[in-house]
């Protein structure tokens, strides 16, 4: 048994985990949904609600279908923005979907 030359920080040992597991960049693409209200702004934060992130895809709840359908046709300038914050873990698509209630 070999002993250890002194304290190891514990975000090391962390990102040593998650990298063994394969999940570290999944878990870095979920800091999205903390900057989602930072990226979009105060109006749009209002109604919208950044719910998750699968694989490279970020998934977004909006509060009505208004705004779903203005916020489909700018998709992608939504996936740029989220890009810049996220240039370590890029994100492939934005998905908006309806939420179940206002």
């Amino acid at each position: 048994m070999t002993a250890k030359s002194g304290p190891v920080r514990v975000d090391s040992l962390l990102e040593g985990l998650l990298e063994k597991h394969g999940v570290r960049e999944q878990v870095q693409r979920m800091g999205v949904l903390e900057l989602w209200p930072e990226i979009v702004g105060e109006q749009l934060s209002r109604v919208t609600r950044a719910k998750g992130v699968d694989d490279a895809t970020l998934f977004v709840e909006v509060r009505n279908s208004a705004w779903l359908m203005e916020l489909n046709m700018m998709k992608a300038d939504f996936l740029h923005r989220v890009n810049e914050r996220m240039s370590d873990v890029p994100l492939e698509r934005v998905v908006f979907v309806l939420a179940e209630t206002e």
